[in-house]
């Protein structure tokens, strides 16, 4: 992507981490994500995204008290799950195993036709990648 290119309006989600300074480094390493900010002082990350590079991306940020006046976030660290899609879990799971990821569901084939494969980050989120890019959608008239 070019750097000066901005994605069209999408869904981002979006978790908080303990460390998420090591969240990034392990993302980018272990799965192949794209740092594309991150804007914080020391340790604490206030927002960062990450882009797939096949499309789409999360945000995240370091756990932290909540602003007076405004609700407790909802998510919790390491409570995270998510399906990113791939057209190569194959590598994206030899890029994982190499970075130390734990694996907690090994590459099969599923009922669906989609390739698959899911692991789990140090914060205790499960990521699971595949070939399954979603039911075709209704047109509209």
């Amino acid at each position: 992507m070019d750097s000066t290119e901005t994605p069209a309006p999408q869904v981002w989600p979006s978790l908080r981490a303990t460390d998420a300074r090591a969240l990034i480094r392990f993302l980018v390493e272990a799965f192949g994500f794209r740092e594309v900010v991150a804007y914080g002082e020391g340790e604490v990350v206030a927002h960062a995204e990450l882009a797939w590079p096949e499309g789409g991306g999360v945000m995240l940020g370091s756990d932290r008290p909540t602003p007076e006046g405004a609700e407790p976030w909802a998510g919790r660290p390491g409570g995270f799950t998510a399906y990113v899609v791939t057209a190569d879990p194959d590598a994206v799971h030899a890029r994982a195993v190499a970075a130390g990821a734990r694996i907690t569901t090994a590459p099969h084939e599923t009922d669906y036709g989609s390739r698959d494969f899911a692991a789990a980050d140090p914060e205790g989120n499960h990521w699971s990648f595949g070939t399954y890019p979603g039911a075709p959608r209704p047109t509209t008239g």
